[in-house]
């Protein structure tokens, strides 16, 4: 067998429809596209889902929920995470290094998923109360840096 020697099985290929080339072809005059009607003419396109004037798709469903456009996604890191990692201080720029969070965000949060079993120093926006506890449980130390990124710490509040 050889590649050279491959072909179609009988039946398979296909000459295309020659249209409008005249009227001997039995394509010819109105070139397959009818007589009359908005398709008939040159020209003619139509907008994804245009059901001929029916009521799309689209638009018969009905609409669900809403999409908040100011909500705010934080980088989320669990203590179970930080147990494992080495060293003894976290900060946001750390763990972006590390590989551990991707994308800063809107903040880092730090929640009380896991335990510590060693002091640790962890800097980060925010934090949850049952992380706080079990940090300071293990002699470690939560600090608030600011509460946006880049933004500086009302000292005052």
């Amino acid at each position: 067998m050889n590649l050279s020697g491959l072909k179609a099985p009988a039946g398979q290929k296909r000459a295309p429809k020659r249209i409008g080339r005249g009227m001997g072809s039995g394509r010819g005059k109105t070139a397959t596209r009818g007589s009359k009607g908005q398709h008939s003419g040159t020209g003619f396109s139509q907008k994804r889902g245009f059901e001929g004037g029916q009521m799309p798709l689209h638009r018969r469903l009905p609409k669900r929920g809403f999409t908040n456009i100011f909500k705010k996604q934080y980088a989320i890191v669990n203590l179970k995470q930080l147990e494992k990692m080495e060293g003894d201080t976290f900060t946001p720029s750390q763990l972006v290094e590390r590989g551990t969070i991707k994308k800063l965000h809107a903040g880092l949060k730090v929640l009380g998923n896991g335990q510590l079993t060693r002091k640790v120093r962890v800097e980060a926006h925010w934090f949850s109360k049952s992380a706080v506890e079990k940090i300071q449980a293990a002699g470690g130390e939560a600090v608030v840096i600011s509460s946006t990124p880049g933004r500086p710490v009302d000292k005052e509040s």
